[in-house]
């Protein structure tokens, strides 16, 4: 009876220390968050000289684009949604195809999270009409309750480009000869602001993303 009192009383030792260990690694544990991009935190080739040295309460500016089923796109379809935004063109024969293709591996992952969405700006607006983006959406099976594929007035997405996303580094006012073409994907938090950058091209920086958007909903969670 007292070899099972003296078992009991070791277990429940143990049970108490184990529990100890995992309160104390979960309390001491650092939290893992992503940093929050302001202007001023960024090569300054990507940033207009004008918003150089903002520091702080960067968020995306408010836009109007159209998807690939016509209808209308703006900042509110993002209320309370994570979101990855890039700039492409349908008709790119080198490095968009490579980046729609992570995107669309990226989308894969969150396909039954409605808290994550995709953006895609198409830089050749003029070219990229409704029928066009939905042919490419078709293509590479976009869900558009998910993953939205927008055109829209040049100036306007090359203004987001250029001073929401920092997404370009080459100047330019969105007339008739500017061109933007970049590789960047652009993580937006729930808040409008940038949480990180990473090059559509690469599957390893892509599975970056993938892990640091799991990072992002447990912050929120928290």
């Amino acid at each position: 009876m007292k070899l099972k009192s003296e078992l009991i009383r070791n277990l429940l030792l143990l049970l108490v220390g184990v529990i100890g260990i995992v309160v104390g690694y979960s309390i001491l544990k650092p939290e893992e968050k992503l940093p929050i991009f302001s202007p001023a935190d960024l090569n300054p080739e990507l940033v207009d000289v004008e918003q150089r040295g903002i520091t702080r309460k960067h968020r995306i500016a408010d836009f109007s684009l159209t998807n690939q089923l016509g209808n209308e796109v703006t900042a509110a379809n993002f209320e309370g949604k994570i979101y990855v935004a890039d700039f492409f063109f349908t008709t790119c024969p080198t490095i968009c195809p490579k980046m729609t293709k992570q995107m669309q591996r990226a989308a894969e992952e969150f396909a039954n999270d409605t808290e994550i969405m995709f953006l895609s700006h198409s830089v050749t607006p003029q070219i990229d009409s409704v029928p066009i983006l939905a042919n490419y959406a078709e293509r590479y099976q976009v869900n558009p309750e998910q993953w939205l594929l927008v055109t829209g007035d040049k100036k306007h997405i090359y203004e987001l480009a250029r001073k929401s996303y920092f997404a370009v580094t080459t100047k330019g006012d969105g007339g008739e000869d500017d061109f933007i073409h970049t590789e960047n994907f652009v993580l937006v938090d729930k808040d409008k602001r940038i949480r990180g950058y990473y090059d559509g091209t690469s599957p390893e920086d892509v599975n970056r993303m993938i892990d640091e958007i799991r990072i992002l909903k447990e912050e929120y969670a928290q």
